[in-house]
């Protein structure tokens, strides 16, 4: 699975859920969009590949919303 890729699909979520006025409400659009839609391999690599290289290219809505709900965001081992 190719994390880049999944770093330019998970912006595209953060960019659609920006719009939204209430910031807390979109950065839980976002975590639960990746949530439900997103397989747990996936979520694994997205979590992995911010942990290995930081933040840097990560929509700031996205960066937030895997600060803060990354347990949530873990699948089970």
């Amino acid at each position: 699975m190719d994390a880049d890729h999944l770093v330019q699909m998970a912006n595209r979520i953060a960019t659609f859920f920006d719009a939204m006025p209430d910031r807390e409400e979109a950065v839980e659009g976002v975590a639960q969009h990746i949530r439900k839609f997103w397989e747990p391999r996936m979520r694994r690599t997205l979590l992995a590949h911010v942990r290995q290289h930081g933040e840097q290219g990560l929509h700031p809505l996205l960066a937030q919303a895997l600060r803060s709900r990354e347990t949530m965001l873990m699948p089970a081992a």
